[in-house]
């Protein structure tokens, strides 16, 4: 329910509405390295937990360490998202897997990813052949795609690397405000009112009433967008338009390798803060890290003259996200 809305009672002759909490959207980078782990670094990884659902936004080697390390739990996780099929993203998949099994999870995991996603997990598998679980696969073929799985509003959106590879916006909307006078004006019961929240339609004493006589304009939710491995494309800037947090990635910082990063399809520091710039976001964090890159903050300084809210993102590095 959300927190605009809640148990209601009459004190001293007037209406009072007691509010209650909702439930926040926490996001985890888990690991930041690029093509390599290191010592204190773990190769890609994002979480997210809502609502008692956790989605996973790739899995490259130490993943379930660094969840571990985190102190979050893998048991929640129904959505594993990845964003291509190099190693780098998705080599610790066969024992995140096998980890979840010995849990006896029993609960079906749905996969997201490029085309060939299916093939491409059943080879991993032939090292964890036998799960106590259903894998539910869903393969990206068109430039942009949308899912809704467990609260999540998911946009899938093709960048340019040197591989089918996809970009995420992660969103939870938000209904319009609960209109309390306009629900006791029709005589809705309060017990009823929440259910009225929820998006149902209420059939009571020959009368109908929907969501829509309640509520007022859907209002701004909670926008996530993470990308690596790119080219910087008007896509990304696109979809995370007016987000909450970008994470994206910055291979390079130092200037003089801008040509390699366009050779082997990637992003410098600068490009990164460009498209945070142009897509209005709240925040910025870097991420995906080339393993010869050292002192990264010593960079910051000229990238935050491009956009000012870029920070260096860190494995482990939390956020919750709130409604405004």
């Amino acid at each position: 329910m959300d927190k605009d809305i809640a148990d209601s009672s009459d004190s001293a002759g007037g209406h009072r509405v007691r509010l209650r909490g909702i439930i926040m959207l926490d996001v985890c980078l888990l690991g930041t390295a690029g093509m390599m782990p290191l010592p204190y670094r773990w190769l890609t990884s994002l979480m997210t937990r809502y609502n008692g659902s956790s989605l996973l936004i790739d899995c490259g080697e130490g993943t379930q360490i660094a969840i571990r390390e985190k102190g979050w739990s893998t048991k929640p996780i129904d959505i594993i998202c990845f964003t291509h099929y190099h190693a780098d993203h998705i080599s610790g998949l066969p024992g995140l897997l096998l980890t979840m099994g010995n849990a006896e999870r029993t609960e079906p995991l749905t996969m997201i990813g490029p085309k060939g996603l299916e093939r491409v997990v059943n080879a991993l598998r032939t090292i964890a052949p036998e799960l106590p679980f259903e894998i539910r696969y869903i393969e990206l073929a068109q430039p942009e795609e949308h899912l809704e799985l467990n609260g999540y509003h998911i946009t899938a959106f093709k960048v340019n690397h040197n591989i089918a590879c996809y970009g995420y916006t992660i969103e939870i909307p938000r209904i319009g405000q609960f209109q309390v006078e306009q629900a006791m004006q029709l005589g809705i019961p309060q017990n009823c009112w929440g259910r009225l929240q929820k998006g149902e339609i209420l059939e009571l004493d020959g009368r109908t009433f929907t969501p829509q006589m309640v509520l007022g304009a859907p209002r701004k939710g909670i926008k996530l967008t993470y990308c690596t491995d790119t080219r910087p494309v008007p896509a990304i800037t696109e979809n995370a338009l007016n987000a909450d947090l970008l994470i994206i990635e910055g291979m390079y910082a130092e200037k003089e390798k801008a040509a390699k990063a366009k050779q082997y399809k990637h992003m410098t520091f600068y490009e990164a803060a460009k498209i945070a710039s142009d897509a209005k976001v709240s925040e910025m964090w870097l991420t995906h890290f080339s393993p010869s890159l050292v002192r990264a903050e010593d960079y910051m300084d000229e990238v935050r003259k491009i956009y000012a809210n870029a920070k260096l993102g860190k494995d482990g590095k939390t956020i919750e996200l709130d409604f405004e």
